[in-house]
């Protein structure tokens, strides 16, 4: 059983040896344990330091591609070199090394495919009550989308089995956490939450520039996922709305009209008509949607199917 902790950094020379120095070399049921960074076009010493406290895997990003690539680079990586589990914790120390055994004992028990550490955002004292809040909700949006129960959606703290992670296809160029989450709630992957503990801040967030871009980015990431995932439900909702809203003017001309007054309201059936028109032309695409949306599953599935082999081949003794 193998287990590499994967570091996704840009420019962490400060915290990046307490991160590594905090994670553990010896887990029981896991035999062997490595730790992989994802430098993220530094500007700084992050590499060199990285190699001077002994970092087993070095992967290097030329320029900043953001931390949804960076994941899903580290994710391949990982998964070229053998990795049974991965986990994923964050260069600037916010996750407690020490709480990697219990952040992976779910996997090792088979009880789940991806298990996300709950930072209990409530009690972490430098969030600002409104972000506290954000949390809660955010979170409270995101399993209804994702038909999972997980109190904190953006912890970056998570471990994946290796069958999980071969699944995980990211598009968005923000951010992995509700990327990952819906997909693995539509896939029908077992996700869990075991709570953990965080250290203090050692600088600011660079996801959270503030609150109007986050709410407006995470909201982005969830509708383009589940519309993703759930095309015709979406379109649907939209198509329905629009023709609900056509039977009003429509039903205002009826009125009109057996008062003997439909003459100078036509106006009203023709706004009807167009909102029905509308409506109707959403959910035809609703329809086209689903056909695409089955299409990408069955790309998805082909997809899956040549990383098992192209890994097959790299890792011979690791099953398919």
């Amino acid at each position: 059983m193998k287990l590499i902790v994967q570091v996704p950094c840009y420019n962490e020379e400060r915290s990046l040896p307490q991160t590594v120095k905090d994670i553990p070399r010896k887990i029981e049921g896991v035999d062997q344990v490595e730790i992989l960074i994802i430098d993220d076009g530094s500007t700084d010493k992050t590499v060199e330091i990285a190699k001077e406290i002994g970092v087993d895997h070095i992967v290097r990003n030329i320029c900043n591609k953001g931390l949804a690539r960076t994941f899903l680079a580290g994710l391949d990586a990982c998964l070229r070199l053998g990795a049974d589990i991965i986990v994923n914790t964050d260069g600037d120390n916010q996750y407690k090394g020490e709480d990697i055994p219990k952040l992976i004992a779910p996997i090792l028990k088979g009880e789940a495919d991806i298990v996300i550490g709950d930072r209990q955002t409530e009690k972490i004292p430098h969030f600002s009550p409104i972000k506290k809040k954000l949390q809660k909700v955010g979170s409270w949006v995101l399993r209804g989308l994702s038909e999972t129960d997980v109190p904190d959606a953006v912890s970056g703290f998570r471990a994946f089995r290796r069958e999980a992670a071969l699944q995980m296809n990211i598009v968005s160029p923000f951010s992995y956490t509700i990327e990952t989450i819906i997909q693995a709630g539509k896939k029908q992957l077992a996700v869990i939450s075991v709570p953990i503990g965080t250290n203090p801040k050692t600088r600011e967030s660079r996801l959270f520039k503030s609150i109007p871009n986050f709410i407006e980015r995470s909201l982005t990431t969830m509708i383009r996922m589940y519309t993703m995932y759930q095309p015709f439900r979406v379109f649907f909702y939209i198509g329905f709305f629009f023709i609900l809203a056509g039977l009003i003017p429509s039903v205002r001309f009826l009125i009109y009209y057996f008062m003997g007054q439909g003459g100078g309201h036509i106006q009203s059936l023709i706004f009807a008509a167009i909102l029905f028109i509308v409506g109707f032309q959403v959910l035809v695409v609703g329809l086209v949607a689903d056909v695409i949306s089955f299409n990408r599953r069955l790309i998805e599935e082909t997809l899956l199917r040549v990383r098992r082999i192209e890994l097959t081949h790299l890792n011979p003794n690791k099953k398919k």
